[in-house]
C-alpha cells in the first residue's frame, strides 16, 4: 500500500512544464542571435572610420559577408551535427559559439582578426535558427506551427531593435567595440537557463532507441505523439530531400529564401551607411532608420503569423515579398520629409523579415519531423548565399559611385523576384504546404 502511493506520489509530482516555455528559451536565443547579426550594421559607419584599418566601401562589404559565410556553413551543417548531437545540444553549442566569438570581436586589433571573428561567429549563428525551428515545431500541433514559427522568428529583428537602440547610447559614449562585448551576456545568462530547462527532441531520442526518455519528455510537455508523423519512417539527410517525393519544393525553398536574404540582409547591413551618406536623408540619427525597418520587421513577424494560419504561409509570403519590393522601390523617390521614409521602411521590414518567416513556417510544415531540422538547414543554408552577396553586392555598388538609390533597386528587385519564385514553390508545392488552419492557440 505504501510502495503504491510513493508511487502515485511521484507521479503527481512529476515536473509538468507548458509547450510554450520550449518557444520562449528559443525564441531568447533568437533574439540575441538577431542581436549579434545586425549589431554589424549598427557599428558599421564608425568601424569604417577605425583608424589603421583602413577600410572602404568595398571591404566593409565584404567582412559583413564573412559572417553570413559563416551562417551558411553552420546552417547546412545544423543538421549533421543536429543528427549526432541531438537537437538541444546542438542548440546550447551554437549560441556559446556564437556569443563567444561575437564578444571577441570587441577585442580585435585589425580588420583581418574582427573579418575572421565574424566569419566564426557566422557559424554558430547559422546553426541556431534551423535547431531551434525545428525543436520547437515538435512541441505545438501541425496546425499552430506556422503561427509559432513566425512568432519565434520575430526575435531576430527585436535583437536587431536592441543593437540599433543600444547603438544610439552606446557608440558614442564608450565606442563601437561595447557593443559587440554586450554578446557575451547570452552565455552568462540565457545559456545557463537553457541547459537547464530545454528539452531534447522526442524524435531524435526516438531515432537513438531512447524511446522511454522521449515518452516522458512528451508527457511532460503534454505532447501528443499520435498527432504527428513521427511514427512513419522516412530516410534522413540531405540525400533524402533532394530526391522524390521532396527535392522539387527543398530546391524552391532554398532559392526563394537567397532572394528574400539577400533583401534582407543587405537592408540590415547598409541601411544606416545609405541614409548617413546621402543629404537627401539627413533626418536625424540614421540609426533611427534602422530602428524603423527592425520595427517593421517585429510587426511583420505579428502580422504574418497571424496571415499564415488564416490564409497559409505560401500565400502569405508572395504578398509580404510583393509589399516589401513596393516599399523599397518608394524609397527611390527620396521623399522630402521623414514620416513616408520611415512608413516605407516599416513597409520592407514587414515584408522582407515577414517573408523569410513564412518560409520557415512553409518549410516546419511540408516535411516530416525526420526530415524537417535538415529541409530548415538545407533551406536557411543555401539562402545565406543571398546573405552573402548583399553586403558585398551594397559594397560595390557605393563603390562605383553610383548612389544609395542603385542599393534600394537591388533589393526592391530581390523582393519582387523572391515574390515570384515563392509562386512557383505555391505551384510546386500546393497543397500539402499551404493550407490555411485555425487559429488555435499553442498547447
Amino acid at each position: 500500500m505504501t510502495a503504491n502511493l510513493t508511487a502515485e506520489s511521484q507521479a503527481r509530482t512529476t515536473l509538468r512544464r507548458p509547450a510554450w516555455l520550449v518557444i520562449l528559451l528559443c525564441w531568447s536565443i533568437v533574439v540575441f542571435d538577431g542581436y549579434d547579426l545586425i549589431v554589424y550594421g549598427t557599428t558599421l559607419p564608425s568601424i569604417i572610420k577605425e583608424p589603421g584599418w583602413n577600410l572602404t566601401a568595398a571591404t566593409a562589404g565584404f567582412i559583413g559577408s564573412l559572417a553570413f559565410a559563416g551562417m551558411l556553413i553552420g546552417a547546412l551543417g545544423a543538421g549533421a551535427l543536429a543528427d549526432r548531437l541531438g537537437r538541444r545540444r546542438t542548440i546550447l553549442w551554437s549560441t556559446f559559439w556564437f556569443s563567444l566569438f561575437t564578444a571577441l570581436c570587441a577585442w580585435a586589433p585589425n580588420r583581418e582578426a574582427f573579418g575572421v571573428l565574424r566569419l566564426l561567429a557566422g557559424i554558430g549563428l547559422g546553426g541556431l535558427v534551423p535547431s531551434a525551428n525545428a525543436l520547437t515545431a515538435e512541441f505545438v500541433k501541425k496546425a499552430h506551427r506556422s503561427a509559432v514559427a513566425t512568432i519565434m522568428m520575430s526575435g531576430v529583428p527585436i535583437g536587431g531593435t536592441i543593437a540599433a537602440l543600444l547603438g544610439r547610447e552606446v557608440i558614442a559614449a564608450h565606442g563601437w567595440r561595447w557593443m559587440y562585448a554586450v554578446a557575451v551576456l547570452a552565455v552568462v545568462v540565457l545559456l545557463p537557463l537553457c541547459y537547464v530547462a530545454l528539452p531534447e527532441s522526442p524524435t531524435w531520442l526516438r531515432s537513438r532507441g531512447r524511446i522511454e526518455e522521449a515518452k516522458q519528455i512528451e508527457a511532460t510537455y503534454a505532447v501528443d505523439h499520435a498527432l504527428d508523423e513521427t511514427t512513419e519512417e522516412h530516410p534522413t539527410g540531405f540525400g533524402a530531400i533532394l530526391r522524390a517525393p521532396w527535392l522539387a519544393a527543398s530546391v524552391m525553398f532554398a532559392v526563394a529564401t537567397v532572394a528574400t536574404l539577400f533583401a534582407w540582409y543587405g537592408l540590415g547591413t547598409w541601411l544606416p551607411k545609405l541614409m548617413g551618406s546621402d543629404d537627401r536623408f539627413d533626418m536625424g540619427n540614421p540609426l533611427n532608420f534602422l530602428i524603423a525597418l527592425n520595427i517593421g520587421a517585429v510587426i511583420g513577424s505579428f502580422v504574418t503569423a497571424w496571415a499564415g494560419v488564416r490564409f497559409g504561409p505560401l500565400r502569405s509570403a508572395i504578398a509580404a515579398a510583393a509589399l516589401a519590393a513596393v516599399g523599397l522601390a518608394y524609397l527611390l523617390t527620396y521623399p522630402g520629409t521623414v514620416t513616408p521614409i520611415y512608413a516605407a521602411l516599416i513597409l520592407a521590414g514587414v515584408g522582407t523579415h515577414g517573408t523569410q518567416c513564412l518560409i520557415i513556417a512553409a518549410v516546419a510544415s511540408h516535411y516530416p519531423p525526420a526530415l524537417r531540422g535538415t529541409a530548415l538547414g538545407f533551406a536557411l543554408g543555401i539562402g545565406r548565399i543571398g546573405a552573402v552577396l548583399a553586403p558585398q553586392v551594397g559594397g560595390w555598388l557605393l563603390a562605383a559611385n553610383l548612389g544609395v538609390g542603385s542599393n534600394f533597386i537591388a533589393f526592391s528587385v530581390a523582393a519582387a523576384l523572391a515574390a515570384i519564385l515563392l509562386l512557383a514553390t505555391l505551384v510546386v508545392t500546393k497543397p500539402s504546404t499551404d493550407r490555411p488552419t485555425e487559429p488555435v492557440l499553442a498547447h
